[in-house]
């Protein structure tokens, strides 16, 4: 019997707040789940968009 990846990203959260020391209330910790989803689901498009090899990092960002 395996875990969801909403049980896993539950139990990183909670993993991680003890680890940072960071005190979230039980009633809080599906809300804190369901939003580290969302920026999980946001950081792998970012993470999967292909770059090409001679791209080269801007030493200052100016927006």
């Amino acid at each position: 019997m395996g875990t969801t990846p909403e049980q896993s990203q539950t139990e990183y959260v909670e993993q991680m707040a003890k680890l940072i020391d960071l005190p979230i209330k039980p009633e809080y910790l599906p809300g804190v789940g369901e939003n580290f989803q969302r920026i999980a689901a946001i950081a792998q498009i970012v993470t999967e968009f292909p770059l090409p090899d001679t791209i080269e990092a801007a030493p200052v960002f100016e927006p």
